[in-house]
């Protein structure tokens, strides 16, 4: 009985340590506001983390909610106490206000994190 308690005890903690985890808190700002900015004039900001995990960090997908956001991340894996940084352009091409929203999704981690970016577009005079 004692055998089998200790293998499911050890079956347990294996299957917890190997399990995903629920989110992650790496990013030191996950909004950005541009404020006003010109038309036609492309605005980009850095999203800037740190690996806090005590594993390898790894990006799967960095993706944007709109073809006028481009997400660039990191393809390799971001190792512990290390720095990393998805850069996040905005294409200023329509006027006006303008909330987008990049959705960054890292291996092993079940919910991912969404990074914010807003501003008000400005016509050329």
């Amino acid at each position: 009985m004692k055998i089998l308690l200790s293998c499911i005890a050890a079956l347990l903690f294996i299957t917890g340590a190997n399990a995903q985890s629920d989110s992650i808190n790496v990013f030191k700002a996950t909004t950005h506001s541009f404020g006003k900015i010109k038309q036609h004039v492309p605005a980009t900001t850095e999203f800037s983390f740190t690996n806090n995990t005590g594993k390898p960090l790894i990006i799967e997908t960095a993706v944007a909610e709109c073809g006028c956001t481009t997400p660039e991340y990191p393809k390799t894996p971001i190792q512990q106490g290390k720095n990393g940084a998805i850069k996040v352009t905005y294409n200023a091409e329509s006027p006006g206000k303008f909330t987008k929203r990049v959705t960054v999704k890292f291996l092993n981690v079940k919910y991912p994190v969404i990074l914010t970016i807003d501003g008000d577009v400005e016509t050329k005079s």
